[in-house]
Parts: structure tokens; sequence; C-alpha cells
């Protein structure tokens, strides 16, 4: 599904601030997969995932999609695979569009762009209980703007319309850092639910070790822009907490 071919990528390059982000890494990623990628800042994890989405070309090795060379694609193009949630409430969403609209962006974003896409009932009912879902009341909503709801509500619907348009690869960058406790809970929750449903493969940026241990089927860290860990559903089901938190020590 995601296979990277020994990606380095370096910032400023022959500059006296040049930064290696990446350094020869070499990581395959199985259809259904849910992968937490951890690490300490600066450890090319955000790097990792803008090299998949294209948003960051490498400056050598290969990218591969579903077997087929997406090295030199750019971002947009890469949307036919990938969808993206990203770690700012504000970043995924029109603020001053309506609930609605903002789904019918996203039904958009693969398809040919037509005025009659998801003007008619039936894409208005479809919406709603995809939002009644979520159990947040907000299916009553749709024709409020998005940006009078909270970060959190923001980022449940996000997560739904990463899916509205096909897809098979999410990208989840830290997509809780900015909330509470409770809607990081509900906005976790709800991408359990639609990676389990959807079949998605997933690659989950957290600085939230807890969260790292209870979600996903296989753990990397990564340190100094390379994959220092990389456990399998096994061995992350035999780790603790303590011994994870060793690891930044």
């Amino acid at each position: 599904m995601i296979q990277l071919n020994h990606i380095s990528r370096i910032f400023n390059a022959d500059q006296v601030n040049e930064v290696m982000a990446l350094k020869e890494v070499t990581l395959e990623i199985k259809r259904g997969e849910f992968v937490c990628l951890i690490g300490s800042n600066g450890s090319g994890k955000t790097t990792l995932l803008n090299v998949i989405s294209g948003a960051v070309p490498p400056s050598e090795g290969k990218v591969y999609l579903h077997g087929e060379d997406a090295t030199s694609l750019p971002e947009h193009k890469r949307s036919r695979w990938i969808a993206r949630v990203f770690q700012n409430p504000l970043g995924g969403t029109a603020p001053d569009l309506s609930v609605l609209d903002n789904f019918r962006l996203a039904a958009l974003r693969t398809s040919k762009k037509t005025l009659k896409i998801g003007i008619n009932s039936a894409f208005k009912e479809k919406v709603r209980a995809r939002i009644a879902e979520l159990g947040l009341g907000l299916e009553d909503k749709v024709q409020q703007p998005m940006g009078t709801l909270s970060g959190g509500q923001r980022q449940a619907l996000t997560l739904l319309m990463s899916t509205m348009d096909h897809t098979d690869i999410l990208l989840l960058d830290e997509p809780t850092a900015a909330l509470d406790p409770r809607s990081a809970e509900v906005v976790l929750q709800t991408a359990q639910r639609i990676i389990n449903e959807y079949d998605l493969t997933t690659v989950f940026i957290t600085h939230n070790l807890q969260d790292a241990l209870k979600y996903g089927n296989r753990l990397i860290q990564m340190k100094n822009g390379r994959i220092e860990r990389d456990l399998d559903s096994t061995a992350k089901s035999q780790l603790q907490l303590q011994e994870v938190y060793q690891w930044f020590a």
C-alpha cells in the first residue's frame, strides 16, 4: 500500500542551517495497518507524513502507493488515495461555509467538479445520517457555519468528511493536540470507527503515549530522522507505558 525506499529529505541544502530531516528511511505499510508514529520534536515524523502525502518531495529515494511510483506526483494528484487530518481544527474546513457545504466540498475532492454534486436531498440526508453517528447532536446544525463549532466538533466532522469521497489512506497529523481530553477521546473513537468501517491504511502521529499504546496495530518510533523502533501488534500489546517513557529519557 505505502512503500518508501531509501527516503532522505534535506532542508536548506548546502547552507549553514541545513537540516537532514529524514535519513535513508525505508518503510512498508500494508493495507489495513494502523501505524502510530511517535518521536520527539524534530525526529522527522511530520516530514515523513509530508513525503507520503506529497506536500514535500524527497531529496532522495522513491515513494510507491498501490505499487505505483508516486514520487513525482503532487499532493493534489495523490488525493485519489490519501485523506489527511491536521493538528489545527481550523485547517481542514472552510469556517465561513455551512457544515453541509463543507461536506459537499469534501465529496468533490476526487470527483469531476460539477455544480450538481451535493445539492440533492439524498446527499443532504446522507450527510445528516453520517453526522448523527457521532452522537453530538450536530445533525441539526448542518446549515450552521463551520466556524461556529468547537475545535473538537470540527475535528470529528473533518474525519467524517475525509471519507465522503473514495480514499484508501488516512493520515492523522496530531489531530487531538489542540483539543481538551473529552473532545480528543471523541475524535479518536470516531477515527477508530471510520478506519474499521472502511478498512483504511492509517498513519497517526501523536505525542500522547497513552493513545499510542491504545490505538493502532503497529508502533514506530522515530529519532533523528530515522526509524528507531518498529513494533508489530504482538510486541506493541506487551509494552508498558513506563517502558515507552524510557525511550525518551
